[in-house]
Parts: structure tokens; C-alpha cells; sequence
């Protein structure tokens, strides 16, 4: 976990904590109706609105998933830490997300290029 995401869900904790003491009642939720602590029913509307408003209509949330893969990858974190961390059980699944990108080819290249004039001295 970042410690970002850490930060987040700890304010999102406490301030469950206190609508819980305020109110009397047990919020079992981590995300909830601010005044009262009922659940959401859905994000889709607001997923549609915070994607438009960020510049990327059309995002889908595993979008977000991929993109952790790639990262995970790009960072040189091993693959059975990476996939304990987004959450897949198989190989299959894992290399399913990691779709290779343009930049990482040209960072590839890169490293091979860098080996081949070192292996030569």
C-alpha cells in the first residue's frame, strides 16, 4: 500500500469514527453517505463525471489496474510480489494486464543497447 492510499483510508477510518460516535450507530463501510453513513449505491455516475472533469472520458476502472501492473513492472518489482498486490492468483491473468507499451519497447531496446557496448569491452 502507498502511503498515499495509507493516508486516505486512515482519514476515510476517523472520520467514519466520528459520524459513528456522533450518530450511535456501527458504519460497517469504508466509503458511505457522508451525513447519515448509508452505503452508495453506485459510482458510475460519478466515475463518468470525474473522468470528464480529469481530461479521460471513456476510462474504465481497470483501466487503473493495468496501469498498476505496468507500473509494478516498470519499478522491477517481482512478479509474485506485483500480483499479491493487484490481487491475481495465476500467471495467466497477471500477463493479461501487462500490456507492453511503447515506451517500455524503446526502454528495452535501451538496456540492450547499453549491454552490448559493455559485454564488447
Amino acid at each position: 500500500m502507498t502511503p498515499e492510499l495509507r493516508a486516505t483510508l486512515e482519514a476515510q477510518r476517523a472520520a467514519t469514527d466520528a459520524l459513528q460516535r456522533k450518530t450511535g450507530s456501527i458504519i460497517p463501510w469504508v466509503f458511505h453517505r457522508t451525513k447519515r453513513g448509508r452505503p452508495l449505491k453506485g459510482f458510475t455516475k460519478s466515475w463518468r463525471a470525474a473522468c470528464l472533469s480529469a481530461g479521460v472520458p471513456g476510462r474504465i476502472l481497470h483501466d487503473f489496474r493495468r496501469t498498476a501492473v505496468r507500473n509494478l513492472e516498470r519499478a522491477g518489482v517481482p512478479r509474485s510480489s506485483a500480483m499479491a498486490m493487484v490481487g491475481h492468483r495465476t500467471e495467466a491473468i497477471y500477463r493479461r494486464y501487462a500490456i507492453v507499451d511503447e515506451v517500455m519497447l524503446r526502454e528495452g531496446a535501451a538496456k540492450l543497447a547499453a549491454y552490448a557496448v559493455t559485454a564488447r569491452v
